[in-house]
């Protein structure tokens, strides 16, 4: 196994991402390139999912293997992101045959589940799995089990926030980010989580994974740099579509430069090309 980066959070029912870094990963690193950066937004297929209340949606754990008990929740968030992201990649049809119900949420919700199971399994860094154990997972262990199921071909990343906007050019990406007790709860539908007051000196209380879906507002400085600060990134969340904006969020680029050490982001990607 190679030698691996790996920071472990806590893992409750709505959070449960870890960060996993893997230096082979730089060489799939993608540089920027210069290109012009402009608004884009991409359109998962999926509704919102929701990884709470599973119960309710009709959702019993414990079908899944022998000696999985019910529960009402589970840290799956790495394959719930990932989830809402191949939807954006592929057809309707392609998603059917692929196991995806894009017309039914609880549906939906199950084929994360599975996923997540299959990435917690390529997360070999880890004792335990699920089921039976609700380890959480990596964006890295996800992008891995999309690719074992020949849902993407390949993988990239980006490591600032120039090829973070460069990569939304070309598809949703997935990030990783440490969650603050303050964002449960956003200030109005359309602020940002750094409107949320004194968020920085609140608890970590996890490790999320979510969908960046849209890069909503371009704003560069007099330089020609981007200004961080009035450049805003649209996020899918996967805790149902009442939380949030419709169960989105929005933060601005300055937020992601703040926390950029404890944020991974990964594009799975068709193109093999790119």
């Amino acid at each position: 196994m190679p030698d691996l980066e790996i920071k472990q959070y806590p893992v409750r029912p709505e959070l449960g991402r870890h960060l996993v870094l893997d230096p082979r990963s730089l060489a799939y690193r993608r540089r920027y390139t210069g290109d012009p950066i402009r608004p884009v937004e991409w359109a998962p297929k999926v509704p919102v999912l929701n990884q709470q209340q599973l119960l309710a949606q009709g959702i019993h754990t414990s079908q899944y293997a022998d000696g999985t008990d019910d529960v009402d929740a589970l840290g799956s968030c790495t394959a719930n992101a990932a989830t809402a992201l191949i939807s954006a990649l592929h057809t309707a049809d392609t998603l059917h045959q692929a196991g995806l119900d894009v017309t039914d949420p609880a549906a939906a919700e199950r084929f994360a589940i599975g996923l997540y199971s299959d990435a917690t399994r390529r997360d070999q860094w880890q004792e335990y799995t699920w089921p039976t154990t609700d380890c959480g997972s990596s964006g890295l262990g996800v992008a891995k089990a999309l690719r074992d199921r020949g849902l993407i071909d390949q993988y990239g990343h980006a490591t600032t926030a120039e090829e973070l906007c460069q990569l939304l050019q070309t598809g949703p990406v997935l990030a990783g980010m440490p969650w603050y007790d303050a964002w449960f709860t956003p200030v109005g539908a359309s602020a940002l989580l750094d409107d949320i007051p004194d968020w920085a000196t609140s608890p970590v209380a996890g490790g999320h994974e979510v969908c960046i879906t849209a890069l909503e507002e371009v704003h560069h400085g007099d330089s020609g740099g981007l200004d961080y600060a009035r450049t805003i990134l649209r996020l899918r969340n996967s805790w149902s579509s009442s939380w949030g904006d419709a169960g989105e969020f929005r933060v601005s680029l300055a937020l992601y430069q703040a926390l950029r050490h404890e944020i991974d982001l990964v594009q799975p990607r068709l193109d093999g090309s790119r």
